[in-house]
């Protein structure tokens, strides 16, 4: 929540039309329109094969459909998700783009988008269009379409490969979108050109990339998170694999700072103000994640659900 600054002072105040009051009523009306605007806005999150949304401080929880990656719309109004089935004609899954309004509940499966294996939609910062990863031509690439189902198009650049579509990311403007194929980081316009480029091993000394690892963008569009796997061995017992770590990428000066601690095991960070994100942590001896919310200083994280993944919010 943004912290309103309000000099309080005792005598009263005189508004144009004769009007009295104390500038400590002023600050309590603003702060109460701030706290009715956050409780506004949900979270969407995946539990076992199941979707979820809730109120932003984990409350009132409610399956919404059977499905994967979920990303709630900016007005919080309807949520885009992938199915997840085994198919039938090949090996290996099904996976459509869905829609559901959650106002009345029901599920809208976008049938003009030519493949069965897409994933992962993200909405743009209007609502108007997703973003999401498509299987064709035995190659992933980086797809569109309007939020009725129309307007469907590929984003593709020969130049890119096909590893940088697994987790998009839309820029705070709308007009461009972040992802990486771990080599480099993108940025790339809605036509597939490439505006910036940076090399990984210069923006991560100390980290890397897989192909399943989250960008986010503030929403004051100045600093990317990145979900990293760090370098440096860990000491925790079952755990398989590196450990999972954010950075922020500053936009504008290209430096990145390690924001999680020494010993913290968190990814899939998704921007919640500029000041604080969701993300997944799991501690030492849990054998699931749970989701929580963070100051970007890394420390006192909140809990909002348990056995939780893959999480996203409504806009601010």
């Amino acid at each position: 929540m943004h912290a309103f600054q309000v000099s309080v002072r005792h005598e009263p105040t005189l508004l144009p039309h004769g009007m009295k009051t104390s500038a400590l009523c002023i600050f309590f009306s603003l702060a109460l329109v701030t706290f009715a605007v956050e409780t506004q806005r949900k979270i969407a999150f995946e539990r076992g094969n199941n979707i979820w949304v809730a109120n932003i401080d984990g409350s009132h929880a409610k399956k919404i459909a059977t499905g994967a990656l979920p990303n709630i719309s900016p007005d919080a109004t309807r949520l885009a998700f992938n199915t997840d089935e085994d198919s039938k004609t090949r090996p290996g899954p099904e996976r459509h783009i869905a829609i559901a309004n959650l106002a009345v509940g029901k599920v809208t499966v976008l049938k003009d988008i030519p493949s069965d294996n897409c994933f992962g939609p993200v909405w743009s910062p209007d609502g108007t269009k997703l973003a999401f990863s498509i299987m064709a031509e035995k190659e992933w690439h980086l797809g569109l379409v309007n939020a009725d189902g129309s307007g469907f198009r590929f984003v593709k650049n020969a130049g890119i490969k096909s590893d940088a579509f697994g987790a998009p990311t839309w820029s705070a403007d709308g007009k461009s979108i972040f992802c990486h194929d771990l080599d480099n980081l993108y940025q790339i316009d809605l036509d597939g050109n490439v505006l910036k480029k940076w090399p990984l091993p210069k923006v991560l000394t100390e980290a890397g990339m897989n192909g399943g690892d989250r960008l986010s963008a503030s929403p004051d569009g100045k600093t990317l998170l990145m979900d990293v796997d760090l370098g440096a061995e860990h000491e925790r017992k079952n755990w398989d694999g590196p450990q999972p770590a954010i950075y922020k990428f500053d936009l504008a000066t290209e430096k990145s700072t390690r924001v999680t601690g020494k010993n913290d095991f968190v990814w899939d960070p998704c921007w919640l103000t500029n000041e604080e994100f969701l993300c997944l942590i799991q501690k030492e001896n849990e054998r699931e994640p749970s989701l929580y919310r963070i100051p970007i200083t890394g420390k006192n994280p909140k809990l909002l659900a348990k056995h939780a993944r893959t999480p996203s919010v409504s806009a601010p």
